[in-house]
């Protein structure tokens, strides 16, 4: 069904395209430092199934309407970019996340921060773009297992993407304690949590359709 060395290939470009920090990785970093290690895991789990939905729309053909549709390109691109600039501009006006007194912050809400991450990553159409032209050049297309094939490859590059941001999470979310510690410290990098989001939405907004 695979070509040895189209798998070989494959493993290595998809481990290091994973490894390359970018939206999905950034999102992830933001919440972990501002909300913890479960935080940053509930993010990544969102994005996987955001990600399932793109590999699901490659295997289907969907992701070829979208790549040739402008109008659909634009649509979907725009909610997306407009979804990060409001969690961005949500960040930027809350109070501060953690409480100074003796009391217990209030909880990271994950099912919200999972809800957060299929959105922030299934209305990002470079993600199905990506899908379109990266996996059928591992596969055979005049294979009866064409779809098959498809699937496969899109789901390894989905785990395996998902592992590197719940590494990221455990990493960077241990830093939340050292927040807590410093209030001060936290509300600036509540801030810069609002300032990353932004930047996310706009990034998206102002890719252009090749």
């Amino acid at each position: 069904m695979f070509n040895f060395q189209n798998l070989y290939l494959f493993f290595i470009a998809s481990l290091l395209l994973n490894l390359t920090p970018g939206n999905d990785m950034l999102y992830v970093a933001s919440r972990s430092v501002s909300q913890g290690i479960k935080a940053g895991i509930a993010s990544a789990a969102g994005i996987f199934i955001g990600c399932f939905v793109h590999i699901l729309a490659a295997v289907l053909g969907l992701s070829i309407i979208i790549s040739r549709s402008a109008y659909l390109f634009q649509l979907i691109k725009y909610a997306g970019a407009g979804y990060l600039i409001y969690l961005g501009f949500k960040a930027l006006l809350s109070k501060p996340g953690v409480n100074t007194s003796n009391e217990k912050p209030a909880k990271a809400n994950y099912w919200k921060l999972f809800k957060q991450g299929i959105v922030t990553n299934a209305l990002n159409p470079k993600v199905a773009v990506f899908f379109l032209s990266f996996l059928p050049q591992f596969i055979n297309p005049a294979s009866a297992f064409f779809k098959f094939q498809l699937f496969a490859l899109g789901i390894w590059f989905d785990v395996q993407g998902t592992l590197v941001l719940i590494i990221v999470a455990c990493i960077l979310g241990k830093t939340k304690d050292f927040f807590k510690k410093n209030p001060k410290v936290w509300k600036l990098q509540e801030k810069i949590t609002g300032v990353i989001l932004i930047g996310l939405g706009i990034r998206i907004a102002l890719t252009a359709k090749k």
